[in-house]
């Protein structure tokens, strides 16, 4: 679950934003808990294409999902390997739906969603966004201008979107942190080995990095 190596991938904002159809109006929802409640493979695929929003007193911050990674409990790479359940692992062990957000390397924060039933502890890493609302306050945050580069990677779509240690356990069909599906189409889903996970031995080349591509 190491999320610090940026993503090998970079969309183009405006071509994506240019050649995605996404329906701003009351189709969009937010996602419900039914939606968590499954495995997370399935959810780490169904995730792409997904908006991802942060409100805060600055501002009101979003993403497309073009990237994520899925974590089982029976995998390796999870920080919840074989039932292991400690401070930080505890939220997973909830139903699935709720914010799971670690440090790494002291310095980079990771946005998790938590999956499944009850006591059964699996996770999707969000890895990657194409920003949306508050571009201008990300920027500030991230302190680039450089729009490609103000989500590409789990630490930076946190810098980005001002999620941090606070943000655990965030309760994701409230109102601080949610997902919602915006009716965007017209994408391919591809999928890959995760990143950085040479120490999960026999599942490191599972293929649960999923990852938009752009008709």
């Amino acid at each position: 679950m190491n999320g610090y190596r940026e993503t090998a991938r970079n969309l183009n904002i405006k071509h994506l934003l240019k050649n995605l159809k996404i329906n701003y109006n009351s189709c969009m929802k937010k996602l419900n808990r039914d939606f968590y409640l499954r495995d997370s493979v399935s959810i780490a695929e169904d995730l792409i294409g997904k908006i991802l929003v942060k409100e805060s007193d600055e501002g009101t911050t979003s993403g497309i999902i073009v990237e994520a990674e899925a974590y089982t409990h029976y995998d390796k790479a999870s920080h919840s390997y074989n039932n292991k359940r400690t401070s930080r692992t505890e939220i997973q062990f909830r139903e699935g739906g709720y914010a799971y957000i670690y440090m790494i390397y002291g310095m980079y924060f990771c946005f998790n969603v938590t999956c499944n039933l009850e006591d059964i502890p699996d996770a999707v890493l969000v890895r990657s966004l194409e920003p949306l609302d508050g571009i201008d306050l990300m920027k500030a945050r991230r302190k680039t201008d450089r729009i490609k580069n103000l989500c590409s990677g789990p630490g930076k779509l946190c810098a980005a979107l001002g999620i941090n240690k606070n943000d655990y356990g965030e309760d994701l069909c409230g109102r601080k942190i949610y997902i919602l599906d915006g009716g965007i189409r017209n994408f391919q889903i591809a999928s890959s080995p995760r990143i950085n996970i040479d120490y999960a031995e026999e599942h490191k080349n599972l293929p649960w990095r999923f990852y938009m591509e752009v008709k």
